[in-house]
């Protein structure tokens, strides 16, 4: 039966391993939450282990680097697993084809191309304009803050070439401190809602958790679906793939359905409830804010 907790410690220890997403629970795009990780460290001096689980479409090495300039120590965790990772060995593999249409920001996302070791034998990726791709790679859009529809156009083409849109991170929106920022899955819905084929790889498909149990199978940790829980603030994400693989979660109210789960330090039960009917979400529990 799901339960509002007031702290993590309520029932972590009915877990071996958690699944956690960064974004809105660990940190807001800018610093980190210092309950949350506090939260993490205690779990993992009690012998847990601690999968950051995140659709960044940045390689894990690119996060871990970002979580450090926002404040997360390194032992708040013990690997990661990311949406761009997943994404990124489909891309090697040819999903797209060689000839590619990136979107995103170069600057920040100019690592989603590098190499990957445990792909054999990888296709020869080069980015081209878009009359002259094979597939698109989104890692987001070129400008956070504009309207999806502002690519509409360009999806027409591609969607008339027959191209496939490779989606690093299957997030439609996302918090950067007190601004609301588009994703890359927000692009990825459009081009799905126009009769285009989009691909995803992150949360809460099952690519990502398939990397994750690998990424505990590469510590030596056999660990079952019952012994994990998921923690995240989406509800079409960190939720639904939960619910998808079989997994216990604990959902953070205090993130992206703050406002309409009307919560303070706790979500309001009345609020909640239709919050979750109407996203038709089941939890197993619920907390304000990480801790």
């Amino acid at each position: 039966m799901s339960q509002i907790i007031s702290s993590l410690a309520d029932v972590s220890h009915q877990y071996k391993a958690l699944f956690v997403d960064l974004w809105g629970c660990v940190h807001n795009g800018i610093t980190a939450y210092p309950e949350a990780v506090a939260a993490l460290q205690n779990y993992r001096a009690g012998g847990g282990i601690v999968v950051l689980v995140t659709n960044s479409p940045k390689p894990r090495a690119g996060v871990a680097a970002q979580l450090g300039q926002f404040g997360v120590p390194d032992d708040a965790y013990d690997t990661i697993a990311t949406s761009g990772d997943s994404a990124r060995a489909a891309m090697l593999s040819g999903a797209v084809g060689e000839k590619v249409y990136f979107m995103g920001e170069w600057e920040r996302d100019s690592g989603f191309f590098d190499p990957m070791k445990v792909i054999e034998n990888p296709v020869e990726i080069t980015r081209v304009p878009l009359q002259e791709a094979e597939g698109i790679v989104c890692c987001g859009p070129f400008d956070t803050l504009a309207d999806p529809e502002v690519n509409r156009a360009d999806f027409l083409f591609a969607k008339q070439k027959g191209m496939k849109l490779l989606c690093a991170n299957p997030d439609i929106i996302v918090d950067r401190g007190e601004v609301r920022e588009w994703c890359a899955g927000a692009l990825a819905q459009l081009y799905t809602e126009m009769g285009g084929e989009s691909l995803y790889f992150g949360k809460p498909h099952p690519p990502i958790y398939d990397l994750a149990r690998r990424r505990l199978a590469d510590m030596d940790a056999d660990i079952a679906d019952r012994d994990i829980l998921a923690i995240g603030d989406g509800p079409q994400t960190d939720i639904a793939g939960a619910m998808g693989e079989g997994l216990d979660s604990l959902f953070i109210t205090g993130g992206l359905a703050a406002k309409e789960t009307k919560t303070d330090k706790q979500p309001d039960p009345a609020a909640l409830e239709l919050y979750l009917q109407k996203e038709k979400s089941a939890p197993t529990y619920f907390i304000g804010k990480l801790r």
